[in-house]
């Protein structure tokens, strides 16, 4: 008789119910960030900013959190991030652009947990289910991008909110919605067995060195000659992560371009693209992903998506093409960021697991927090420049894979 399939662990519903929502209250006030910064000279400069803030400062919380839960355990770690975001929601109110910074840098210090994420979907996962498992995650975080919006424009409808209500309406949503993820993040199970703490003098020495770039670097080249290949897997990852700004700077575009779509209408838009990329994600993670040779699927989504990604900058009035775009988008570059992570965590092991995604995180930080730079200096030029700043980083993905040997995990221990 075959073997029964294998019991998914119940935790592993419980982390993705808390990404899930973690990435929904993050994004959902996307369509109302215009009111944080209206009157304001050069708005988009101010919420470019902003965004810079958030991810900047993941360079040094991320590798901090990731050591933290090697040496104590996961679920502390979602359970601080959890309150962080629940408090940096809060400073939301009033509706000011003083909030709006310092509910970036709050939020920022705590969302480097997507480190420990990963680490604790890595713990609890079958060997044969691990790349589907952290693919699914990839998904979800994709995917809050755009169902956040998504929901917002729903609330937006549903209670036809006036147009002077909706920042404050939408901030009390995400409240609400960040205290439930403080409840499941209490009830979280552990997935880390026997953690054996960690130094005070440990953590200082992490901390320092997670604000040196060269540091980090240095410490993912000394990973990579134990896993050869990750290093080049970590390059795909930065360049993605500065293709996909285009997710944070889509608002800034639709509001003050040539499109002029409010609140409402940036959320009717969002709600097609959520509801679209949870269709093609659930079929492409459940019945391709682990079947495909995931290098080659990466190389031909990277190279279908980058004329998308420019083709964004084309639309100018007409929100048909628009449309059309997001159509192609959801079938081709937004399905890329699950089938990295997949690839990454096959080298990982119990030890070090959270560190390597720590460090992993951080260096997206600056990738993430150079690319908020640039997209913010090209849009006082001309505000459909960005894109293109988007497609190059996204046509060096399929360059950096199609370079890319198939990626060896580390061998077992032969004493298992």
């Amino acid at each position: 008789m075959p073997n029964p399939r294998p019991t998914r662990d119940r935790r592993l519903l419980h982390i993705y119910a808390i990404i899930f929502i973690d990435v929904i209250v993050g994004s959902a006030i996307g369509p109302v960030l215009p009111e944080f910064v209206k009157g304001r000279p050069q708005p988009q400069l101010w919420l470019a900013l902003g965004t810079a803030l958030f991810l900047g400062v993941q360079l040094f919380s991320a590798p901090l959190l990731g050591k933290l839960s090697d040496g104590y355990g996961r679920r502390p770690i979602f359970i601080v991030s959890a309150i962080g975001t629940f408090l940096a929601d809060c400073l939301l109110l009033p509706i000011t652009l003083g909030s709006q910074l310092a509910n970036r840098f709050s939020d920022g210090l705590t969302n480097g947990m997507y480190a420990t994420v990963r680490s604790a979907i890595t713990d609890i996962s079958p060997k044969e289910e691990l790349f589907k498992n952290l693919g699914i995650e990839g998904a979800i975080l994709s995917l809050g991008f755009v169902i956040g919006p998504a929901a917002s424009g729903l609330l937006l409808t549903t209670f036809d909110v006036v147009e002077g209500d909706q920042a404050r309406v939408v901030v009390i949503m995400a409240v609400l919605l960040s205290s439930v993820n403080m409840l499941l993040s209490w009830t979280l199970r552990e997935t880390h067995a026997n953690p054996s703490g960690v130094s005070t003098q440990a953590l200082k020495t992490e901390l320092i060195n997670s604000l040196n770039v060269q540091r980090l670097w240095g410490r993912l080249t000394d990973k990579d000659r134990k896993q050869p290949g990750l290093k080049r897997l970590v390059l795909m990852q930065l360049a993605l992560t500065m293709s996909t700004g285009y997710y944070f700077y889509f608002v800034t575009f639709a509001s003050f371009g040539a499109l002029h779509m409010d609140a409402k209408a940036i959320s009717y838009f969002f709600m097609y693209f959520g509801a679209l990329s949870v269709g093609i994600n659930y079929v492409f993670y459940t019945y391709f992903a682990d079947r495909i040779n995931q290098r080659r699927g990466i190389i031909w989504l990277a190279a279908l998506g980058t004329p998308v990604l420019a083709g964004y900058g084309f639309v100018g009035v007409s929100a048909l093409w628009l449309y059309i775009l997001v159509t192609l988008d959801c079938l081709t570059l937004s399905l890329i960021q699950g089938l990295i992570e997949g690839l990454m965590a096959q080298g990982t092991n119990d030890d070090d697991r959270g560190e390597v995604f720590g460090i992993n995180q951080a260096l997206q930080g600056v990738a993430s927090f150079g690319t908020t730079v640039i997209f913010g200096a090209l849009s006082l030029l001309d505000l459909r420049l960005p894109f293109g700043w988007f497609a190059v980083c996204l046509a060096l993905v399929a360059i950096l894979a199609s370079q890319t040997r198939a990626y060896q995990p580390p061998a077992a221990n032969p004493t298992e």
